[in-house]
């Protein structure tokens, strides 16, 4: 009898695990979508003084959803820990100025681009720096983690010191302390998000704009899982498509920016 009943039971969880097998197979209808979020990158996501999520990609997550027809949930994690949880399906789909590059898109899909902005050093106003990599030597640059304006600084100014962090925010606080002389970002989160605000007093946009493709990619798109790329990037696709012809996307574009980071 004692036999009998393990047979049964190893027969049950077999079952069991067959039925999730088939159930995580099975093409999901996309009507609850967890979207990774940074909310550390103004103005395009940020946490207000009320400690509700606000900005550009906030806005702009909120408008495709609603195109969707989708209940979305806007999960905040550290930038360099987005495309894990993506990975690990913590979450569904990333919207946190990604940019699309050759070497993200080996680990994961995107939608369409929805923006593109050049990167830009930010630095003390008055300061004179010579932008080649032998003018830059042991100078200390700051760079935001697992980002395209790391990977750009680390090939390009070998001979400089590049010191890492986990938010663009702290990159430009210790700007302003003095513990690093340059930092490079997108030109709009560096002018809205720091030179326009009382903290970026006495500080300026310096040197060339960066948008070499190898480095800066082809646009911003939301990030998906490579699984998903026929299904869920289609409608997030539409919906980029949609929020464009009827005005949503201009509508915020203008809320935010004096000028068009729209793909064309």
């Amino acid at each position: 009898m004692q036999r009998r009943q393990l047979i049964a039971r190893a027969a049950l969880t077999v079952c069991a695990l067959l039925a999730t097998a088939g159930a995580h197979a099975q093409s999901p209808d996309w009507k609850k979508i967890r979207i990774g979020v940074e909310g550390a990158y103004p103005p395009f996501s940020e946490v207000g003084a009320d400690g509700k999520l606000k900005g550009f990609e906030i806005d702009l997550a909120n408008a495709l959803c609603a195109e969707l027809k989708a209940e979305c949930t806007l999960v905040q994690q550290d930038f360099d820990g987005l495309i894990p949880a993506l990975q690990s399906r913590k979450i569904d789909a990333i919207i946190a100025s990604m940019s699309i590059t050759d070497e993200r898109q080996k680990v994961i899909a995107f939608s369409s681009p929805y923006y593109t902005v050049p990167a830009r050093f930010a630095a003390k106003a008055g300061a004179k720096f010579d932008f080649s990599p032998a003018g830059l030597k042991g100078k200390k640059i700051g760079v935001q983690r697992a980002t395209i304006h790391e990977k750009f600084v680390d090939a390009t100014f070998k001979q400089s010191e590049i010191v890492r962090y986990a938010t663009q925010d702290q990159a430009f606080l210790d700007l302003k302390s003095g513990r690093v002389e340059l930092t490079l970002s997108d030109m709009v989160a560096a002018d809205l998000g720091f030179l326009k605000t009382p903290a970026g007093k006495g500080f300026e946009l310096v040197g060339p704009e960066y948008n070499d493709p190898k480095y800066f990619g082809v646009g911003v798109g939301v990030g998906l899982r490579k699984a998903d790329d026929k299904t869920l990037a289609k409608k997030f696709n539409d919906a980029i498509a949609a929020v464009k012809a009827n005005g949503t996307f201009k509508k915020l574009n203008d809320k935010y920016f004096q000028y068009d980071i729209s793909v064309k």
